[in-house]
């Protein structure tokens, strides 16, 4: 797995191509010098030598095909937006970029969700997946995501008072107080009910006043 290459070299998917070449290197180096040591320690430095050099050489392949290196910082600049809620300057990013792979189309796909167009954020979510279907994030955000439509739809199905948006989802926006990127497609219906509830009680004990 990529994400596996990125923490053998210790650094995150969003570095820039010259932070991984140095702490590649900087590995290299060291592992080395101490494979000549003697006994366990000298094959245990010629085994992790063995592993950071994969490993840069599928990050670089990585990046090649999906041309996410020299777009690292301005990832960097959407995933700050999304976490502090400024999605309007998430998408100002997004609609600066010029090459548009798939960890492109997966960050829109939460900036969608996160605005509440779960439709929407399906599509991006499913381009993201066409470029790079073996992606252990994207495939869990679209699963959770398809859940998280599944569970709307019934319940709007039961509930024909629940106003829908003019973008096809429903007009609740999404909880927005983290960015954990697993959870795209979380509590929002869970969230709804308990409100609903709430509702309920409240004109019950009018009604008896």
């Amino acid at each position: 797995m990529i994400k596996d290459s990125y923490t053998i070299l210790g650094v995150d998917e969003y570095a820039t191509d010259r932070e991984i070449s140095e702490a590649y290197f900087a590995l290299r180096k060291k592992y080395q010098e101490e494979r000549f040591l003697e006994g366990e320690l000298g094959n245990e430095a010629a085994k992790k030598l063995t592993e950071v050099d994969n490993a840069y050489d599928e990050i670089t392949k990585y990046r090649r095909e999906h041309g996410t290196g020299s777009n690292a910082e301005m990832f960097k600049k959407v995933d700050a937006a999304i976490k502090g809620n400024d999605y309007k300057t998430a998408q100002e990013v997004l609609d600066a970029f010029d090459e548009r792979g798939a960890e492109w189309h997966y960050l829109q796909a939460v900036v969608f969700y996160k605005k509440g167009w779960s439709n929407e954020s399906k599509k991006q979510l499913e381009l993201a997946l066409n470029l790079d279907p073996d992606n252990t994030k994207y495939k869990e955000a679209y699963k959770r995501l398809v859940d998280s439509i599944k569970t709307s739809s019934s319940d709007y199905s039961n509930n024909t008072s629940w106003n829908r948006s003019g973008s096809g989802t429903y007009s609740n926006t999404q909880d927005t107080s983290s960015y954990d990127e697993p959870q795209m497609g979380g509590d929002s219906c869970t969230e709804f009910c308990c409100r609903m509830a709430i509702c309920n009680i409240c004109l019950n004990c009018l009604c008896y006043r």
